[in-house]
């Protein structure tokens, strides 16, 4: 029995004040390309988001005659856990969407889950009104080695999903626990997850993800290598076949502009990404229009690694790239989990040991 409106769209954003931009544009995207959608409800849990900014955020709702927005201040996982978390990319705000059973109003059925640098390119009507199976989520099924998966607990061929777009039934959710799940998982990693809070969702939610189409998310790596490249690069074990991707990068309903060593996201200086003149469209719509695209603040030896990239062989470049993407990077993130393990243990075998002279040594 469907436990939502189909005509009625509960979206959902986490966002600080850095990225309050992006999340304009987005919205933008988003009101104009869903005049068939009767209701669109946008949440924004808000990690401190200026006010300057909210007001532009309101602004965008009644030029384009939507109803008001619900900022909901976003829960400190810091805080929250009373321990340090590590955001391993991006910004903690993005944890927000961790407890999205908790923060949003009582009885919603089900919710869409966007990053803010998701460009919506057509309606979401169709995305909004999948069915998931029997799932919780819906996500798009994320390229990733099996040594990601054996850092998470999982096993080699069980489901890694990109979490910026996720369809979400929030009765499953609330029934299946999901939000203590992960809150304990976090917490017995000391905070220190593999991809952070995408590593947290992928642990507790892989075998309990519907995989939907590509183009319901088409991610960067899609427009950065051939496919051939990309499964070279990323070594998945397994993945959608080559037609899917193909109409994901040609006709896409979100463009999500994920992060990637090749290329520049579209409010950086110098993005070739084929959609950027897409979005730039939609921010000349926003109350942003005035501002700069942002210098591109990548570190010198990360600009220097991708100029030796480009100037290698094709073949060459892919698999010394794909090495370093689908074992090193995996493997650098196992031997820090070993050494805050090992520091862990030393300061508590000597916080036991002046515990226990403290103790003999009174009278």
């Amino acid at each position: 029995m469907r436990n939502y409106d189909s005509e009625v769209v509960h979206i959902v954003y986490a966002c600080d004040d850095r990225f309050a931009e992006i999340l304009g544009v987005s919205l933008v995207s988003l009101y104009r390309n869903n005049p068939d959608l009767r209701e669109i409800k946008v949440y924004i849990l808000d990690a401190g988001i200026k006010e300057e900014n909210r007001r532009k955020l309101l602004s965008i709702c009644k030029a384009c005659q939507r109803k008001s927005m619900t900022f909901i201040h976003a829960k400190n996982i810091k805080e929250k856990l009373s321990m340090d978390v590590a955001a391993d990319r991006g910004s903690l705000s993005q944890y927000a969407r961790l407890f999205v059973s908790s923060d949003l109003p009582k009885g919603l059925g089900r919710v869409l889950y966007l990053d803010c640098d998701v460009l919506v390119r057509q309606s979401i009507k169709e995305l909004w009104n999948l069915g998931l199976e029997g799932k919780t989520i819906g996500a798009l099924m994320d390229a990733f080695s099996k040594n990601y998966r054996r850092n998470l607990g999982l096993e080699d061929n069980d489901v890694m999903f990109n979490s910026g777009v996720m369809l979400i039934d929030l009765d499953q959710w609330k029934k299946n626990k999901i939000e203590e799940k992960i809150r304990d998982f976090v917490v017995s990693g000391n905070g220190k997850i593999q991809q952070g809070d995408q590593g947290a969702l992928n642990a507790v939610l892989s075998r309990d993800t519907y995989c939907f189409e590509p183009r319901f998310n088409s991610v960067t790596i899609f427009y950065d290598f051939t496919y051939r490249e990309m499964m070279r690069y990323r070594r998945p074990p397994e993945f959608y076949p080559k037609e899917q991707v193909a109409k994901a990068v040609e006709e896409p309903v979100l463009v999500h502009f994920t992060t990637s060593f090749l290329s520049r996201r579209p409010w950086v200086k110098g993005c070739t990404h084929r959609y950027a003149g897409e979005w730039m469209k939609y921010k000349e719509m926003s109350p942003w229009k005035q501002e700069p695209l942002w210098e591109d603040h990548r570190p010198k030896w990360k600009q220097e690694g991708i100029r030796i990239y480009k100037m290698l062989p094709d073949c060459l470049a892919i698999r010394a790239a794909g090495l370093l993407q689908a074992y090193g990077r995996p493997f650098l993130y196992k031997m820090k989990r070993k050494l805050w393990e090992t520091y862990q243990y030393i300061k508590d075998e000597k916080k036991g040991l002046r515990g226990w002279i403290s103790v003999k040594s009174e009278p």
